[in-house]
């Protein structure tokens, strides 16, 4: 499939199509923050964006910024190319149970370490993800994790069409 045509980036907004292929991780000092049932499960300035192109940034939040109890390690897991082998959870929060919306990488691969200790959230399984007081909005297809904010230019890998970029 070719690579589609990029969107014009606006002011103060990235392309993702800028974004590298294997990925980088940058550090965040955004506010993030994770709401399930109402509640505020997490928040920090000290978020990790992993960023690869086509895909909006993924934020990996400090393991200790999630409240306690909101993690819950769950059966199975998944692999990436590039950071490894991922091990997934649960997330609770407000009387809620949002199952297998947060992953993690133990051990993470070579180039990545820095994510050993943090956590990604999938923003569609929970209430809401919010990057500096906006609320984002959900990468496509279910299977990614990206967060989609007015900051980033798509189009995005995850809808219809997409699986060959």
């Amino acid at each position: 499939m070719n690579r589609p045509r990029p969107d014009v980036p606006g002011p103060d907004q990235e392309s993702v199509w800028d974004y590298p292929r294997p990925p980088r991780t940058e550090c965040s000092e955004e506010c993030v923050e994770v709401w399930l049932g109402g509640v505020r499960i997490a928040s920090t300035t000290a978020a990790l964006r992993v960023l690869e192109t086509s895909h909006p940034p993924t934020y990996y939040l400090p393991r200790e910024a999630f409240a306690d109890g909101s993690l819950a390690p769950c059966a199975g897991g998944s692999w990436c190319e590039w950071k490894g082998a991922a091990a997934w959870f649960d997330v609770r929060g407000g009387g809620r149970t949002a199952r297998r919306a947060a992953w993690a990488y133990p051990a993470p691969a070579r180039g990545f370490e820095s994510l050993r200790d943090r956590v990604a959230v999938l923003p569609g399984a929970v209430d809401r993800c919010v990057v500096d007081g906006e609320q984002v909005r959900p990468q496509e297809g279910g299977f990614y994790g990206g967060w989609i904010t007015s900051r980033v230019a798509g189009p995005f890998k995850g809808v219809p069409g997409s699986r060959g970029w």
